[in-house]
């Protein structure tokens, strides 16, 4: 299973469950405020029946270390925040990653028994009804 979407408390905390298939270059930088880095990851989750991609980033040395524990190709469950700002008449939205962790082992699903290993009901107790059993309906028969 690729991943998957989860659901969220609110808005701004949200978690996906995927595949690192992707981590791009760190990139440093000074400004202002000081020295920067920042890192870009690429999940790969399944959005309903269909794969997906998207795209995280890591802001600050601490979470470059973080993500650093992770290889690609492992399992993880990314919680994080969106946000989009214009700049120049165009709009960038960035998915910043604020905790990532190991995805948590999904057990095996109980696998339904076969038509063969269904018992069959004791003897005193009425099988179940089929479509059969139903009455019919004709169209004269509905109340509205």
């Amino acid at each position: 299973m690729p991943g998957r979407l989860l659901k969220s408390r609110n808005m701004a905390q949200l978690e996906i469950e995927g595949k690192i298939s992707r981590k791009l270059e760190v990139k440093t930088g000074r400004s202002q405020r000081g020295d920067w880095a920042k890192q870009e990851f690429v999940v790969d989750y399944e959005d309903g029946k269909f794969p997906a991609q998207a795209v995280f980033n890591v802001w600050g040395q601490d979470r470059v270390e973080e993500l650093r524990k992770f290889n690609v190709g492992d399992q993880v469950k990314v919680s994080f925040s969106v946000s989009s700002r214009e700049f120049n008449g165009r709009w960038y939205t960035d998915l910043r990653a604020y905790r990532i962790a190991p995805a948590a082992q999904q057990a095996a699903a109980p696998q339904a028994p076969s038509r063969q290993s269904v018992p069959e009901p004791p003897a005193n107790e009425a099988p179940a009804p089929t479509m059969e059993d139903m009455p019919s309906v004709s169209s004269d028969d509905m109340p509205f």
